[in-house]
């Protein structure tokens, strides 16, 4: 098979061609390895590459094909793992110099899980600093960009993940998500992102307050890709005081279904957030297509005000915790961007941080008011395109000024209260940037929200369309 196309075939197709025999996991590696080693270095997608680990995994894995063992359900499939995420043996930076040369002794849960199933890590994925902040840069690595213009982002803090995905460095990519990073990149980079509900997808070791706010998901160039990968994930972990028991599923299963029937809600702009006029053309026109599939569609918003002063609040304190015993010693060390979230972090009182608990609840109970009327909530991704790289948000959207949170309107308060969420791509502005369609749901409806993008994606599929970089 033509490597190329063996590098963008989906995770599904791989897991049957391998358990056919028609492929081979050490020709998948090889061909992969290759597309990383020429087009990497423009793109920046992956800070580690564990080329002898994964070669020597995949023949492995192909020897198990050949005695007939019994296979995971990821067996032989290349996987990458975000560099905030523990990998035992493998350098894990966190995109900081204070961590550049920090090797985990074990692997997080997801990682832990990814192999049980048979997955083959390829490497580590570029992040800024602590996922600090949507776009993907760091004194470590230097900058990512984007495959379908590399002199724009492609979005944090799982910007690499997505570039990696997009440009077929790797079918299967661990991201994780406090404010957005999954969903972020996604939109900027045309893959599908899942954002789980907080606990379902265990995520260990997290740092200075952010366990409430940090989810692992996968990001993939399909939606069956997505629900294969997240059937692997997930289920408590004694590590992550978030996590919860989950009986086994099968989240390909039901995708088929359609989702006729449903009551649809889209929210435009949540009632208050700027919106580029392209990106809301394209996104209103995404959310009719609800309609065709026999959804009840109307234009409808949640009813809560920005709550951009409270997720402030939580991710600077805590990010201010992180490095309390470091500051202000080492603060020439760190992203000057986030030695401002450091020094604002350290204004707050303990009286601010626990009062964000309480807005929390209050977004979340209009939440469930608003799901006891609708089954699923339609927004942008983002409030406008990916910005130009070194470019850390938008400054003005629509002619309003908007803060650097402005961008991210439409994710960050669903980190907060930890509901189901994806961005699936949704079309392309005149410059060729991509835009992505936001699917929510209530808590643990991930099954609902894969079914929703399923349908989406089977009459406006996007996954054919690639970068143009080869």
């Amino acid at each position: 098979m033509d490597a190329i196309e063996l590098c963008y075939m989906p995770a599904t197709g791989l897991r049957q061609a391998i358990r056919s025999k028609q492929v081979s996991p050490v020709e998948v590696v090889e061909a992969v390895l290759g597309r990383i080693e020429r087009l990497n270095p423009r793109l920046n997608a992956y800070c580690t590459v564990t080329a002898a680990a994964a070669r020597a995994a995949a023949k492995e894995a192909e020897a198990a094909v050949m005695r007939g063992a019994a296979l995971g359900v990821l067996h032989g499939v290349p996987v990458s793992i975000k560099d905030l995420v523990a990998t035992k043996g493998v350098r894990t930076t966190h995109g900081s110099k204070l961590y550049e040369q920090f090797v985990p002794d074990d692997d997080a849960p997801v990682v832990e899980r990814l192999k049980a199933a048979g997955a083959i890590i390829l490497g580590k994925t570029n992040t800024p600093e602590f996922g600090h902040k949507a776009i993907t840069d760091n004194r470590v690595f230097g900058l990512s960009r984007n495959p379908w213009s590399l002199e724009h982002t492609p979005g944090g803090s799982s910007g690499g993940a997505a570039a990696a995905v997009a440009t077929g460095l790797g079918p299967l990519a661990v991201g994780t998500d406090a404010g957005g990073s999954v969903r972020i990149p996604a939109s900027c980079c045309a893959i599908f992102g899942l954002k789980p509900t907080l606990g379902l997808v265990p995520y260990a070791p997290t740092f200075g307050g952010l366990e409430t706010l940090s989810h692992v998901g996968p990001m993939t160039r399909t939606v069956r890709d997505a629900a294969m990968m997240l059937s692997a994930m997930v289920g408590a972990d004694a590590r992550d005081l978030s996590s919860f028991p989950t009986p086994e599923t099968d989240y390909l299963a039901g995708l088929e279904r359609g989702i006729q029937g449903l009551r649809v809600a889209w929210s435009p702009d949540w009632g208050y957030a700027a919106i580029d006029p392209e990106v809301r053309q394209l996104t209103a026109a995404a959310a009719r297509r609800f309609t065709d599939l026999g959804c009840h569609v109307e234009e409808a918003h949640p009813g809560v005000s920005d709550p951009a002063e409270t997720y402030q609040i939580l991710t600077t304190a805590s990010r201010a915790a992180r490095v309390a015993d470091r500051w202000p010693a080492e603060r020439e060390r760190f992203d000057p961007s986030l030695v401002a979230q450091i020094e604002a972090g350290m204004r707050w009182s303990a009286v601010d941080f626990v009062r964000t608990a309480n807005v929390r609840r209050t977004l979340n109970d209009a939440f469930v008011r608003f799901f006891s009327r609708y089954d699923l909530l339609l927004t942008p991704t983002m409030t406008a395109p990916p910005p130009r790289v070194k470019v850390e948000a938008h400054e003005e959207i629509a002619g309003r000024k908007v803060t650097r949170l402005g961008w991210l309107a439409f994710t960050f308060p669903l980190s907060l209260i930890g509901y189901p969420a994806a961005s699936v791509p949704c079309g392309w502005t005149r410059e060729g940037l991509p835009v992505g369609l936001q699917i929510v749901a209530p808590r643990w409806a991930e099954a609902l929200v894969l079914r929703a993008a399923a349908a989406f994606e089977a009459v406006a599929p996007w996954a054919h369309k690639r970068p143009p970089l080869d």
